[in-house]
């Protein structure tokens, strides 16, 4: 199994290259494009080798500020023209943040998978 990893004290971005997963743990709330750009060059990244489908797992993500959401729904845009790759969003009705801003997603990508437990 290979991993990729973005982390520091609030939060833990993982790549599981076997799953083709992302997985998003903790509280996100960086300070703007910049800051996120390490994680939209990871997710750009795993899309770029046109996997059959892809997974973003934020079930264990507790808070998403205004730009981490921007960058994950920019992120979805940018996939309509890879109508290739079938993305999947996991997300948690424990979040509360969750149930507002993921509902969002299928508009932009309307092949979106999104499951919310």
């Amino acid at each position: 199994m290979s991993v990729q990893e973005i982390k520091d004290e609030d939060y833990c971005v993982r790549y599981d290259t076997d799953t083709v997963t992302v997985k998003f743990q903790g509280e996100l709330a960086l300070g703007g494009p910049k800051e996120y750009a390490p994680i939209n060059t990871l997710l750009q990244d795993v899309a770029n080798h046109d996997p059959e489908v892809m997974t973003i797992d934020l079930k264990e993500l507790a808070f998403l500020n205004s730009s981490g959401i921007s960058m994950i729904s920019k992120f979805v845009l940018s996939l309509r023209k890879k109508k290739t790759v079938q993305l999947v969003v996991l997300g948690s009705r424990n979040m509360p943040w969750q149930g507002k801003s993921l509902k969002n997603l299928p508009k932009f990508l309307p092949s979106l998978k999104l499951e919310v437990e």
